[in-house]
């Protein structure tokens, strides 16, 4: 049955039928209908102080549960302030459904009062988007932007809707199904090829598994544990994949790449054999294309064949669902494992030896000094109250590498940062969307003083939610990781990088109603964590820590990922 309704409460219907228990937005002119109905508490809106935070917010939600997020603009500037959002969440593979306000139809392309070209705008940041035209097309386009955003590569959809929709009226009928005939995705994966990529795992000498951000959006990090297991190899994960094996699994080396460390880099040059699974191989991990794993072979699964042989060429692709890939490549390695399991252990335990004595060669251990605050410190402090079970937002900057290197993580879906894009700003707004979608779970923001100055109006939408998110600013007076370029390859010419103002954090968080603290001597830094931790609301603690520290290891730009600057430059005697 039918029934006779406004195109705003259509909308509102089909985000119920879509599941959407709440969204992140600003309201504006065109959607006043829209907000008149989100009035009636059907779905809980959480008010941001800026668009482009509202699409951060989306993908926290996202990011750390899986469900697709969702976010509102008014016309104009609220839709072009969701942009960097929508590149982020697309460059990340993140579920997000954007709504957008449009000036009345009869007005497009006559340069109305806040009228930008959004579906033009959007089309080469988001996986898909629509322009709605009539109340009664808003329930097909609103369940396919679902379908699209959530399926196949997840990514996001924006949806744009005129004044004059949202305000008709139309008869709305429930969409039943989704017929997309040019939307196809293959999940299944080649019976052929999984066979025999099981085969190159056990012939293999030096395998590693090098395992990203397509993992997780799966849901496969228990089948790669399985994998990793029944062939014991070392696994790397990347930036995206953090989480996807436990940080504490015997087979964990680390992250790999730029910032990765010495083991996984020098393991992924001396492999025989990379099991890429759900990863593109993009820069930040190979550094300099022809010196990338010259002795391997590759086997790379994705589920976009878009990203099969796109920088390194695969010896055997296999497109599809890393999921349901696995879950039959797992079978495969089970019935040959009594065969082949074997003919090679030697060869294996010396590989796996080997990374052990580059592991010790050149550790991860983190920095503590007793006269300053070392930045690997306070991940290390951070680390200690998480114990692997919290979830990390973080921004942009040396503070996420380091983050990366030092934090653990027991489960995936717990370390959220801005991987693809780098945007900064990113760190405090998407920890607003994790801690909304998971109110029972200790969240952390750990922002750089440059990215946390990006987002400070959203200390009112975590004051007015009372959301209890502890917001650690690692603060060093720098843009970090810029001037540790500048200092590296620019002769130390620090052009613009130095942040020389920074707002008392007691008197910030106190305007806000809620405490903050600033840390300076290193003997305080685990009492303030805790401290930050114990209290039942939102934090704000402001950690002044040594200002000129680099991360290390660091791959320059245009080296192989074998050619790691370890450490500064020693002086030269003279």
């Amino acid at each position: 049955m039918s029934n006779l309704m406004s195109g705003a409460k259509i909308l509102i219907e089909c985000l119920l039928r879509e599941n959407v228990e709440c969204m992140f937005g600003y309201p504006g002119g065109v959607t006043l209908p829209f907000y008149d109905v989100l009035f009636e508490g059907k779905v809980k809106h959480y008010l941001v102080r800026h668009e482009e935070n509202a699409c951060f917010a989306a993908e926290g939600y996202a990011r750390s549960t899986g469900k697709v997020g969702v976010c509102c603009a008014t016309s104009g500037p609220g839709a072009t302030n969701l942009v960097t959002g929508l590149v982020d969440a697309l460059m990340d593979s993140i579920p997000v459904v954007a709504l957008t306000g449009q000036v009345t139809t009869k007005l497009i392309g006559s340069d109305a009062f806040q009228e930008a070209d959004t579906f033009g705008i959007t089309r080469a940041c988001t996986k898909h988007n629509f322009l709605v035209k009539s109340p009664g097309d808003i329930p097909q386009a609103i369940h396919e932007a679902f379908y699209i955003a959530a399926s196949g590569r997840p990514g996001p959809v924006l949806v744009d809707i005129p004044k004059d929709v949202f305000i008709g009226s139309a008869h709305y009928s429930p969409v039943s199904t989704i017929h997309l005939p040019g939307y196809k995705f293959s999940q299944e994966g080649h019976t052929g090829q999984i066979r025999r990529a099981a085969q190159m795992m056990w012939e293999a000498n030096r395998p590693i598994v090098y395992a990203g951000g397509g993992i997780v959006a799966a849901g496969a990090s228990d089948l790669l544990r399985e994998l990793v297991e029944a062939i014991d190899a070392p696994t790397v994960c990347t930036l995206m994949g953090l989480g996807g094996l436990p940080s504490g699994h015997p087979n964990f080396i680390s992250m790999p790449g730029m910032h990765g460390s010495y083991a996984a880099n020098m393991a992924m040059t001396h492999a025989d054999l990379i099991i890429g699974l759900g990863v593109r191989f993009d820069d930040r991990v190979t550094g300099r294309l022809d010196a990338f794993a010259p002795h391997a072979r590759v086997i790379h699964v994705d589920i976009d064949p878009v990203e099969i042989g796109k920088n390194r060429v695969a010896d055997l692709p296999i497109v599809g669902d890393v999921k349901r890939v696995l879950e039959r490549m797992n079978r495969v390695v089970a019935e040959l494992s009594p065969f082949q399991k074997e003919r090679n252990a030697a060869a294996r335990k010396a590989w796996k030896d080997q990374i052990a004595a580059w592991r010790a060669e050149h550790p991860l251990i983190p920095a503590v000094s007793d006269a300053e605050i070392k930045p690997q410190h306070l991940v290390r402090e951070i680390d200690r109250v998480s114990g692997g079970e919290a979830i990390v937002c973080s921004d942009v900057g040396q503070h996420q590498m380091w983050g990366a290197q030092f934090l653990r993580f027991n489960r995936p879906r717990l370390w959220i940062n801005s991987g693809g894009l780098g945007a900064m700003g990113f760190g405090l707004p998407s920890a607003i969307g994790a801690q909304v979608a998971n109110p029972g779970r200790r969240v952390f923001a750990l922002v750089g003083d440059g990215g946390f100055q990006m987002s400070i109006p959203e200390l009112s939408t975590i004051a007015s939610n009372r959301l209890p998110v502890k917001i650690v600013v690692m603060n060093n007076g720098y843009l970090g990781m810029v001037r540790q370029w500048q200092e590296l390859f620019y002769n130390n010419r620090l052009s613009a990088v130095c942040l020389d103002s920074f707002p008392d954090a007691v008197k910030l968080a106190g305007a806000y109603g809620f405490p903050g603290r600033t840390v300076e001597d290193p003997k305080e830094i685990g009492q303030a964590i805790d401290e930050a931790v114990d209290y039942p609301g939102p934090y704000l603690l402001n950690v002044k820590v040594t200002p000129f520290e680099c991360v290390y290891p660091m791959v320059p730009a245009g080296g192989a990922i074998n050619e790691m600057v370890l450490g500064p430059p020693k002086p030269v005697a003279v």
